[in-house]
């Protein structure tokens, strides 16, 4: 039986983002991004998670880690969300001016008219399973008895609290396509008139929960991740954290033109085999933008690095685009950051289109020979008009992104 296949939707007007950042493996705020990408030069580093592990008793891999959290607490006004996962988003916050035009918008708006939308896959599970290693009697330990902090919103939460905004506050959960899929879901809450802008991002940590878990999967790579390349074996995990804030209006440099978002439910944790969700997604991005696919400039792949992901994201590519488009992985700079590819990626689609930037693929040389002409290894640069993002995640979650300029 063939699918079904829903009709594209019709054309929308953009949204104006108003600013973005994001921090990585790569260092603190836009610059960092920006000169790491143009200097080829990777943020993974030999796996060393993991306070009091012995080298023996972690993952043969390489992590994407962020440097200095361990020892940057959270304000003392903000003490009772402690955790790893809420330090790196207080950490990405503060980065280029963010906090600065969030208070704006509140003031312009009222705060009850922008939203929080946040995506995170494990949220603050790092804090909760230090809580069950250090049981007292069967109980938390006085320092972790939070329970705000042992649910999958506490990245909202938080971020509720260290911006003072009281609109309407979601964590979206669905795996690597989270922070991406809140790009759609404030473009909805804002057409409907229900806010007038919205603060989205993402953030996610590394935990034993992840590094462990996507091993139990067979997913995790012994090297550094090699996206499209024929020699890929799997993934290199990271962490990461990034916003963006989204506001009615069409006249800001940077705009999200178009979002398309899929739910294939092939498998729990394989994509559909002819890439059905990632083509109809692509599709209905472009559809809500009104634009061809040639005009495209960029596109930021999800390219994790495992075998099935990244031929079927290449094929779904080269059924859609033409031979002119540079699409890249740029998973071999900073791991896959889960929850929070879909925002850092899509800092890395407006870099290209802001600053005419277009990474390559780094830490791949010897291309897949299935790989369609679309998919680039080095860097280049060129002034283009339009940018996407892909994020696919597990189950079938998802969800394309089309940025563009303003002329």
């Amino acid at each position: 039986m063939e699918p079904c296949v829903p009709p594209s939707p019709d054309r929308i007007a953009p949204l104006a983002i108003r600013h973005h950042t994001a921090t990585t493996a790569l260092g603190a705020g836009l610059a960092a991004q920006r000169e790491a990408l143009a200097a080829r030069r990777s943020g993974l580093r030999r796996n060393d998670f993991g306070d009091g592990m012995l080298a023996e008793q972690r993952l043969d891999t390489w992590i994407g880690r962020v440097a200095g959290l361990e020892d940057a607490p959270l304000p003392a006004a903000l003490a009772e969300w402690e955790c790893r996962n809420n330090r790196l988003a207080w950490l990405a916050l503060q980065q280029d001016g963010l906090l600065e035009a969030v208070a704006d918008a509140a003031r312009r708006h009222g705060d009850s008219r922008v939203a929080i939308i946040l995506g995170t896959s494990t949220s603050s599970i790092g804090a909760t399973e230090e809580a069950y290693a250090r049981l007292v009697d069967g109980a938390f330990p006085p320092d972790l008895a939070r329970p705000r902090v042992h649910t999958p919103h506490s990245l909202g939460g938080f971020v509720r609290a260290a911006t003072g905004l009281r609109g309407p506050c979601v964590t979206v959960a669905t795996a690597c396509s989270s922070s991406a899929k809140v790009f759609a879901q404030a473009a909805r809450l804002i057409r409907a008139a229900r806010v007038d802008a919205a603060l989205v991002g993402g953030v996610d940590t590394l935990c034993g929960s992840v590094l462990f878990g996507f091993n139990a999967l067979g997913l995790v790579s012994s090297q550094r991740c090699r996206p499209f390349d024929a020699g890929r074996d799997g993934l290199s995990l990271g962490e990461a954290g990034g916003f963006a804030l989204l506001e009615r209006g069409d006249d800001a440099a940077l705009q999200l033109c178009g979002w398309g978002e899929s739910s294939d439910a092939h498998h729990m944790s394989a994509p559909h085999p002819q890439g059905l969700g990632a083509r109809l997604c692509m599709a209905d991005a472009l559809a809500r933008g009104g634009i061809e696919p040639a005009r495209v400039g960029y596109l930021n792949l999800h390219g994790t690095a495992t075998p099935a992901n990244d031929a079927i994201e290449a094929a779904a590519v080269a059924s859609l685009f033409p031979d002119t488009l540079h699409a890249s992985s740029t998973k071999g700079w900073t791991g896959h950051t889960l929850g929070a590819a879909g925002i850092v990626e899509s800092v890395f689609a407006l870099i290209a289109l802001q600053h005419g930037l277009l990474p390559g693929t780094l830490g791949s040389s010897d291309p897949e020979p299935a790989n369609g002409p679309q998919i680039r290894f080095d860097n280049a640069g060129a002034n283009i008009d339009y940018a996407m993002n892909n994020s696919f995640g597990f189950g079938g979650n998802n969800a394309s992104l089309l940025f563009g300029r303003a002329d």
